[in-house]
């Protein structure tokens, strides 16, 4: 059964991923800071996923129950609107870590900057090993309802390993915690937050976001060396220290 279901899941991402390929700064400038042949090969960088019959999956299981007894509870609020990364989500998740609001009125910059690495994050980095390993997401393989149901029809097209959300949400931290070191406990610890908020709420297994953390370092280690966002983390972290200034 489960078999059945991971085909059907593959055959219904192919069209997806063929269109993905088109989608780095050569076509999407406005989207990317990289091309996909300049982010890490998370297939080659990662190991597989953890087997059905490892210690490894077991221990996914594991947190898997463990984050649906929490999901009526405060941290499942919180892991719910974690699952908002589009358009402000990123900005808005990390505001209170960071100690200052980040958004387009008032921290133009650092706005843009989170916004605008977010899919180098997101979806270059882990786009190799979803796609070759099209991992089956927890709550599809128990058939179970997530804790958003409302993305589950999309979700359930999308490889699970590693977790884009995560890689995105950790990428963030580490860029975040460079312009504002006196924050840095704050805004690392909400970083990890967010990728376990993936595991409470059902997208994805422990090792997943694990995974995710690994590739968000390689990126943004990697984004470092590109002029474009060079130039717009350090716009960054001048409106941030005019800020601390008045």
């Amino acid at each position: 059964m489960k078999k059945t279901l991971l085909a059907t899941l593959l055959l219904a991402s192919l069209p997806l991923a063929v269109q993905a390929e088109d989608n780095d700064v050569n076509t999407r400038p406005d989207v990317y800071y990289m091309t996909i042949e300049e982010v890490a090969d998370s297939l080659k960088l990662l190991p597989p996923p953890p087997a059905m019959d490892s210690i490894a999956f077991l221990n996914d299981k594991a947190q898997y129950d463990k984050g649906k007894q929490l999901r009526n509870t405060p941290r499942g609020e919180l892991a719910y609107n974690d699952a908002h990364l589009s358009g402000d989500g990123v900005p808005q998740a990390f505001s209170e870590a960071f100690g200052t609001p980040i958004t387009e009125k008032d921290t133009p910059e650092l706005y843009k900057l989170l916004r605008n690495f977010r899919e180098d994050a997101g979806e270059l980095s882990t786009r190799a090993a979803k796609q070759h390993y099209m991992r089956i997401r927890p709550f599809a393989f128990f058939s179970e309802h997530t804790c958003r149901p409302d993305d589950e029809a999309t979700l359930s097209k999308n490889g699970s390993y590693p977790s884009g959300h995560t890689a995105i949400g950790w990428a963030s931290a580490l860029v975040l915690a460079e312009i504002n070191p006196a924050r840095q406990q704050q805004i690392f610890e909400r970083g990890f937050e967010m990728g376990q908020s993936r595991v409470i709420c059902g997208y994805h297994w422990q090792s997943d976001v694990d995974a995710a953390r690994v590739v968000a370092s390689g990126v943004v280690a990697t984004l470092h060396s590109k002029p474009a966002f060079i130039a717009q983390l350090e716009k960054a972290k001048a409106e941030f220290k005019a800020l601390q200034q008045r």
